[in-house]
């Protein structure tokens, strides 16, 4: 029998291994030089119709006939007596258009999410993302046939409204709400169908979980599925602001249509296009392309950090 006092001692038991981060797998070079491929295209399309434009605008901003000005353009904007109520135009809609896509897109994603059965959620996201085949000059030709109480099929509820013409109907005050109509039918569909997609990200072990506790659908969809998709909202939210400050074809074509009750400055975009094409003044019309572009830019980025975009879970 083997004297156990005398036997060597087992080695002990060794922690996990840690692996040096030199040593860790990385990926070889031709997976580098694809990502490399895949990426250029895009990069240089940005340099040339990103970078390169906004460089241009900024020099055409701070100068005047080559000779630099420092910021009498954009004085000369501020002292139009078009722009403050453009700036107004465009907030308001902006405000508008940002709460309705945010309340409806994740409560119809959620609605389509619940459902059941795979058949019908999947027909509902389809039926969802039907309008946004629709480009937005069409959404806005469409949309002046339904806003016409005369040929209007909706006729009925606009008389409701006591709507009995067209003038009526794009009448300044209601712009904001129909701006906002357009803009949701033509563009939510898309961003439902992607919040759709986070939501079913979300773990089925804290989902479980929720249902086990005796979580109602509400309050799982308060406390749990809508803080799991805020990066997609928020994402969301950035791309919906940029897209919404540069409201240019719903005012031009209800400008044309209305025989000018909409007015043809109704936007800073219009604006800067009259500056540009009608008044030949491309440095006043640059001015404002800058405004527009370090405000979206700084709510934006308000957005992104509130909402935790680039943050890793």
């Amino acid at each position: 029998m083997t004297d156990l006092s005398t036997a060597p001692a087992a080695p002990p038991a060794r922690a996990g291994r840690q692996v040096p981060p030199s040593s860790r797998k990385r990926p070889d070079r031709s997976q580098a030089r694809i990502g490399v491929i895949f990426v250029s295209g895009y990069t240089v399309l940005l340099l040339a119709f990103g970078l390169l434009p906004v460089l241009y605008a900024l020099y055409l901003a701070f100068t005047r006939d080559n000779a630099f000005v420092g910021f009498d353009n954009f004085a000369k904007v501020f002292d139009d007596f078009r722009f403050w109520p453009a700036v107004g135009h465009v907030a308001a809609y902006v405000v508008v258009w940002l709460l309705t896509l945010t309340v409806f897109t994740v409560l119809l994603a959620l609605l389509a999410h619940g459902l059941r059965s795979r058949f019908a959620s999947s027909s509902l996201r389809f039926l969802y993302y039907i309008p946004g085949a629709l480009a937005g000059a069409s959404s806005v030709m469409l949309w002046l046939f339904l806003l016409d109480p005369t040929v209007s099929p909706v006729s009925g509820v606009l008389s409701l409204f006591g709507f009995e013409s067209f003038v009526q109907v794009v009448a300044l005050d209601n712009l904001p709400v129909l701006f906002t109509l357009i803009a949701f039918w033509t563009g939510a569909g898309g961003w439902i169908v992607i919040l759709f997609g986070a939501l079913n990200n979300v773990p089925q072990e804290v989902m479980e979980a929720a249902r086990i506790d005796g979580a109602g659908p509400i309050k799982t969809a308060w406390h749990i599925q809508i803080p799991l998709m805020r990066k997609w909202i928020s994402y969301m939210v950035v791309m919906s602001l940029a897209a919404g400050t540069q409201l240019f074809v719903e005012p031009r074509v209800l400008s044309q249509a209305s025989k000018g009750v909409v007015p043809q400055d109704y936007s800073l975009n219009q604006l800067a296009y009259l500056y540009a094409f009608r008044q030949n003044d491309f440095s006043g019309s640059a001015a404002i392309s800058i405004l527009l572009l370090v405000v979206a830019a700084g709510l934006s980025a308000l957005f992104v950090f509130r909402g935790g975009l680039f943050d890793r879970d």
